[in-house]
C-alpha cells in the first residue's frame, strides 16, 4: 500500500515542466541579473566590477531595445560589409589627400618658376 506524498509538486499538479518549458519561459520573459563588486581598502577603491547579464530571446531583446549584435562586425555580415566600405572610404580619402598635397607642391614650384622668369 502506498501513501500519497504530502509534499507539493514543484511545478503544480500534473503540469510537470521540463527543461525545454523552463527555457522557453525564460527566453519569452527575459531574465536580468545585475550586480556590482567593489573592493575598498581604507576608503580607497581598488577594484570595481560591474556585472550585467540579460538572457532573452532575440525578439524579446529587440523589443527591449537591445540590438547591438546588428552593428557588431564580428557578429553581423552587413555590419562587416559596412566596416569594410568605411575602411575603403578612409583609404580613398587618404589617397586623395596625398594626391592633393603633391599637386599643390607642383603648382607652387611652377608658380615660383614663373615669378623668377617674369622678374
Amino acid at each position: 500500500m502506498t501513501t500519497p506524498s504530502r509534499l507539493p509538486d514543484a511545478y503544480g499538479n500534473g503540469g510537470g515542466a521540463n527543461l525545454a518549458d523552463i527555457l522557453e519561459r525564460v527566453l519569452d520573459k527575459g531574465v536580468v541579473i545585475a550586480g556590482d563588486i567593489r573592493i575598498n581598502l581604507l576608503d580607497i577603491e581598488l577594484l570595481t566590477i560591474k556585472l550585467r547579464l540579460i538572457v532573452a530571446s532575440v525578439d524579446k531583446a529587440k523589443e527591449m531595445g537591445i540590438d547591438w549584435w546588428e552593428t557588431d562586425p564580428a557578429l553581423s555580415s552587413s555590419a562587416r560589409r559596412e566596416e569594410l566600405a568605411r575602411r575603403d572610404g578612409d583609404a580613398r580619402h587618404e589617397e586623395l589627400a596625398r594626391e592633393n598635397a603633391e599637386l599643390r607642391a607642383r603648382l607652387a614650384a611652377l608658380e615660383s618658376g614663373r615669378t623668377r622668369e617674369g622678374s
